[in-house]
């Protein structure tokens, strides 16, 4: 394998993480606040088929990106609603949400375009363009510096930059202001946040919140960044990798960027070499293609390590009277 090659694999895997990193985050805020979250799938459907429905009409990206964003946050306040205000099963209102979100997008679709649940292909303004950061083409010969920033660095949508800034200033809203210290503790004992006369569902919602608006930013990217439209269940379970791979993170932000680049580049890998030849066997495209998933399935079963999550995840909190 020559350089080139590499190069191309870990382009190709930055661009396909960057939604799982979306994702990933998304699910931090929502989890550290105490709010278990397996909707993260549903938003970002939700949020991509918003995005890719208005970026069409109005032949803009970045209105397509607020839509993606609206739509997220609508199925993020209902999970709010349910789990927060009405102290319901978490668990079982993310699964309502992917469930509303899969229906409900293609119903949409195919009663406003009649494409099958589809919308009709984006292109031009309608679509995130590749931005070519400065002296690119300068650097562009120069061996190794010059392939690492002209193709690796250089040369992705402004969602893929909106992504990877989020990582640090995640980690110091949550260590380094008051706002991350609270959501943090209202995770591990909302009692003690509410004996200090801090809204422990107000900080659960702007979490919710937050959530909802990372996921629009990941579904916006699906539809109008690395596609050219919304297509039915577009998604792919790139959810509930990003759950994995929060876990595997144990919740904190920086891990959650090396997680969530193991599994993009699990893809390029399968996505590049559909079946691959060790030598001795060759292995088959339908096992490169499920790669991710497995990775899934083993972090989910507790192979990599022990991840303890929030304390007071999941567990709806009633304040003492």
């Amino acid at each position: 394998m020559d350089f080139a090659t590499v190069i191309q694999i870990l382009d190709s895997a930055v661009r396909l993480m960057t939604p799982l990193l979306l994702a990933c985050l998304a699910g931090l805020y929502s989890e550290r606040a105490g709010v278990f979250d397996i909707g993260l799938e549903g938003k970002m459907l939700m949020a991509a088929f918003t995005s890719a429905s208005v970026a069409y009409a109005t032949g803009n990206a970045w209105l397509g990106l607020l839509a993606g964003i609206g739509g997220a946050v609508a199925m993020a306040g209902l999970h709010g609603l349910a789990s927060i205000s009405f102290r319901g099963n978490q668990l079982i209102s993310g699964v309502a949400i992917n469930f509303l979100a899969s229906g409900l997008t293609v119903l949409l679709g195919q009663k406003i375009f009649g494409l099958g649940g589809r919308t009709p292909s984006l292109s031009g303004a309608a679509r995130f363009g590749e931005i070519t950061l400065p002296f690119a083409d300068t650097l562009r010969p120069v061996p190794v510096i010059g392939p690492i920033y002209a193709e690796l660095i250089s040369g992705h949508t402004i969602l893929v930059y909106v992504a990877f800034a989020m990582v640090p200033l995640t980690w110091w809203v949550l260590y380094r202001t008051r706002f991350g210290l609270r959501l943090r503790a209202v995770g591990e004992n909302p009692a003690s946040v509410d004996t200090a006369g801090v809204s422990v569902t107000r900080l659960r919602y702007g979490a919710v919140m937050i959530c909802g608006v990372l996921c629009g930013i990941a579904g916006a990217y699906l539809a109008t960044g690395i596609s050219a439209g919304f297509v039915k269940e577009m998604t792919a379970g790139r959810g509930f990798i990003a759950l994995a791979a929060l876990i595997f993170a144990k919740w904190r932000p920086w891990s959650a960027l090396f997680a969530t680049f193991l599994f993009g580049l699990m893809e390029a890998v399968a996505n590049r070499f559909p079946n691959l030849d060790l030598g001795i066997i060759t292995v088959p495209s339908m096992f490169m293609n499920a790669l991710p998933y497995i990775l899934t399935v083993i972090i989910l079963a507790g192979f990599v390590g022990r991840a303890i999550p929030p304390r007071a995840g999941g567990e709806p909190y009633v304040k003492e009277r």
